[in-house]
């Protein structure tokens, strides 16, 4: 099974919108959020192979991948460097030393690192077609979640730990009578939502929140926020709560 980038004839067409900023640092007004489709997991891979002309088996590619990448993890951990057609990864240590230690830092582990390859970054820049589809017409936005512990983006969540969450109009406001009803929250697949009950930092493009205790490991969130505010910053209340929920889940680590 193999995936031909050489193909001259496949162009790509992906839709942009413009959202406001979400780093605080930024220079511009607006950032380009790709209107992505669905999550694929392996099985989802899997069960596209005939849309796009690959004649293997769904089954078999589906075998192959979860096969392949349980090899890559334990390749990866023996201290491999992996080079691919679509990514390289090679284990990498934090932490700075002094050249005596016979440890490594409080807290540090080996960590992968993980990039594009270098054929993967070619063939986005030669065969896809960026069209322009206006303003992005939610009001605010969750962009990314950045957890302190671990240094993970849109990932990992650690309990008892800061979790850094970036986008616009997120900061939580509310009159006397909504103030229960605001705040951070943590959507599981079921429906059922624990609320973060310590908020450091409240700003329109920065949250941060302590990890409740109450999530279960293993399990994936979805991140809600709901405000009073208006998401243009004016200070103004609305009348009605205004939520905004992330297109990403965090797994508790």
């Amino acid at each position: 099974m193999t995936i031909d980038f050489n193909v001259k004839d496949v162009i790509h067409m992906i839709t942009v919108k413009f959202v406001h900023a979400f780093l605080p640092n930024a220079k511009k007004s607006y950032n380009l959020k790709a209107m992505h489709q669905p999550e694929l997991g392996i099985h989802e891979i899997a069960s596209k192979a005939a849309v796009y002309n690959i004649a293997t088996s769904p089954k078999v590619i589906e075998e192959g991948l979860k096969a392949g990448i349980e090899l890559i993890f334990y390749l990866v951990a023996d201290g491999f460097k992996i080079k691919t057609p679509l990514f390289n990864l090679k284990m990498c240590i934090p932490g700075e030393y002094n050249g005596s230690e016979t440890s490594l830092t409080n807290g540090s582990f080996p960590m992968a690192r993980l990039q594009p390859s270098m054929t993967l970054r070619k063939y986005l820049k030669e065969k896809v077609v960026v069209t322009f589809g206006g303003f992005d017409k939610h009001e605010g936005l969750i962009a990314e979640a950045y957890d302190e512990a671990t240094g993970i983006l849109d990932e990992v969540m650690t309990v008892g730990n800061l979790l850094t969450i970036r986008g616009t109009g997120m900061k939580i406001v509310s009159d006397d009578e909504h103030k229960n009803q605001v705040g951070v929250s943590f959507r599981d697949h079921s429906g059922k939502s624990v609320k973060a009950e310590i908020i450091a930092v409240n700003e329109p493009k920065t949250l941060k929140v302590i990890v409740p205790p109450k999530l279960c490991c293993g399990t994936s969130y979805q991140i809600e926020v709901v405000t009073q505010g208006s998401a243009k910053g004016s200070g103004q209340l609305l009348k009605k709560l205004r939520t905004m929920c992330s297109g990403f889940r965090l797994e508790v680590a």
